[in-house]
């Protein structure tokens, strides 16, 4: 199915609002060359009237005049409103169609893919699908319905004029724009390919602004920018002249039209086949004929970069999700003992392995530390627990397949804050209400109270109200952190996992923090991911020790820092 049907289909929904405005276009269109021929014959006719050469009938062509002048009005403006209406709901439904394809991708199926590379899939991409309809479709069809209209017309008062006339619209309306986007075509993908660069680059040194000043990158951070948008707008100008050649040829086509039309006017004048009136009437239809063709040009430079736009996002939507869920998922077990056996996990297909045949039981009620260095498979071990990435070897939940199990159901059990959780730029109470929709002020206070967050809502003027701004970026690291933890608990759901809960906070909160989770969540599971030991015995009952994705060792709190403490006294 090629793309162009692909599109069609998408905008289904709208095709009532489509083609009245493709009617309403037509409608207006139609109307101004009528405009403009019954125009030239009225004011023909009233010429020779004044000279006292005939005598007319007034009243129908100042009729029509006042006709096509009130439906080239209101049909223009019905039309605009017509068709921007049914753009930018065509707009939203392809950007929520998107999303939701790309949420079952995520993250596994979009290893390779970064963010800025998303972004530019659900915003630039989609809004330059938006104008394949107003923008190139809807045009293309009015001309081509235009010039089949005046072809008509022109052929009932002259068919050699009309034969004369049809390989000049031709040519002006088919011709000219397609030779302007094939010549062109490269120009198109430079100016599309540097404008992803530059979405791209711009993305990460937002996101990096802090290392390039430390490095003193920014020189040729800005270099790299400039020779971006010298190469885009080099393509550009190039296009731009291109159009302004095509504008130049459609004038001249318009003047051969005109041209055209007063010999053969003037021919049949001699023959007495037509009078004065007429020759005006051919005349002005001439012109007219190509005013409808003049946004074809740049409408149909749009065509290539319609198109790779389309490929790049039906090529995304089209990939098939690395987790899937069964087909008619199993019932929930009452039971939340987990057991891991002989788990193999990678991120992406040809990559490294994070785990390797790793082995742990977490038992309902246990508290476990999972210590490790960086790298070696502890938030992957967080994220094969959410069902993010595919795995081999067995994973049971109360008994049950983990892969047979609803991920949604999975998720309500299985409470896992990330080791870098993603907040929402909405309020405090906003984000914790994704969690728990019906939660009540006192309910939200009581868990912030838990996550050791009182202190700070205490010192905010607008409390709960407070804006975090997106992804948090009104929070410091810790309060964000501190902040899905409170979420996280308002799940209530009967495991927790905590990916470096700790990250961020000093010693002394890290203590109460732990504390005030081992009252909260005393009868359900804790699997605590942490490379950071302090205070972990106020929490935990025991600790596993990972090293590159296996475990290695399991010992009581007590036995582990016992061991810890020989350790340090061996090396000193």
């Amino acid at each position: 199915m090629n793309w162009q049907r692909r599109l069609f289909e998408l905008m289904q929904p709208q095709r009532g609002r489509m083609l009245a405005a493709l009617g309403l276009s037509l409608l207006a269109s139609t109307a101004g060359i009528g405009l403009m021929a019954v125009s030239g014959h009225f004011i023909a006719s009233m010429a020779l009237v004044g000279a006292g050469a005939a005598a007319i009938n007034y009243y129908t062509p100042a009729a029509l005049v006042r006709l096509f002048a009130i439906l080239r009005t209101g049909g223009r403006y019905a039309e605009r409103l017509c068709g921007h209406d049914a753009t930018l709901s065509i707009l939203a439904r392809l950007r929520g169609w998107l999303f939701g394809r790309l949420i079952p991708l995520a993250p596994a199926a979009l290893a390779e893919q970064r963010g800025a590379q998303l972004l530019s899939r659900l915003r630039a991409d989609i809004d330059t699908l938006e104008q394949s309809y107003l923008g190139l479709w809807l045009p293309s069809a009015v001309a081509a319905c235009s010039a089949l209209v005046v072809l008509v017309v022109a052929a009932c008062w002259s068919g050699w004029f009309a034969l004369l006339l049809m390989p000049l619209l031709l040519f002006a309306g088919a011709w000219l724009p397609w030779r302007l986007q094939a010549s062109h075509a490269d120009d198109a993908a430079q100016i599309d390919r540097d404008a992803e660069a530059l979405r791209a680059a711009w993305a990460d040194a937002l996101a990096g602004r802090a290392e390039l000043t430390m490095w003193g990158a920014e020189d040729a951070f800005d270099a790299r920018m400039e020779q971006l948008t010298a190469q885009r707008e080099a393509a550009r100008a190039r296009t731009q002249r291109g159009l302004a050649r095509a504008d130049a040829m459609l004038a001249a086509c318009s003047g051969i039209a005109l041209s055209v039309a007063l010999l053969i006017g003037v021919l049949a004048m001699q023959q007495r086949h037509l009078d004065g009136p007429g020759l005006a009437l051919l005349a002005m239809l001439a012109m007219a004929a190509f005013e409808p063709l003049l946004p074809l040009p740049l409408a149909w430079s749009r065509l290539a970069a319609i198109k790779a736009a389309a490929q790049r996002v039906f090529e995304l939507a089209d990939r098939a999700p690395v987790v899937l869920d069964p087909a008619t998922p199993v019932a929930m077990p009452q039971a939340t003992d987990l057991h891991l056996r002989e788990v193999w996990m990678r991120h992406a297909q040809h990559g490294e392995w994070a785990l390797r045949g790793l082995n742990l039981d977490l038992t309902a009620g246990t508290h476990l530390a999972l210590v490790g260095a960086s790298g070696a498979g502890k938030s992957s071990l967080a994220q094969l627990l959410g069902r993010l990435y595919p795995y081999q070897g067995s994973v049971t939940l109360g008994g049950t397949a983990l892969d047979q199990l609803g991920a949604d159901d999975v998720r309500a059990r299985l409470a896992i804050v990330e080791q870098a959780p993603y907040l929402f730029d909405a309020s405090l109470r906003d984000n914790l209400r994704i969690a728990a929709p019906d939660a009540d002020d006192a309910t939200l206070l009581r868990v912030l109270a838990v996550a050791q967050l009182d202190e700070f809502l205490r010192e905010l003027p607008n409390g709960l109200d407070t804006w975090v701004g997106a992804n948090g970026v009104n929070l410091s690291g810790g309060e964000a952190r501190r902040l899905a933890i409170a979420r996280a608990l308002l799940v209530d759901a009967p495991v927790l996992v905590l990916d470096e809960p700790s990250e961020g906070l000093d010693a002394l909160t890290t203590a109460a923090l732990y504390k005030s989770l081992a009252v909260e969540t005393r009868g359900r599971s804790v699997l605590l991911i942490t490379h950071r030991l302090g205070g972990i015995a106020a929490l935990v009952d025991e600790v596993a020790v990972i090293e590159q994705g296996r475990i290695v060792a399991r010992r009581t709190v007590e036995g582990f820092a016992a061991q810890t403490t020989d350790s340090l006294r061996d090396a000193g």
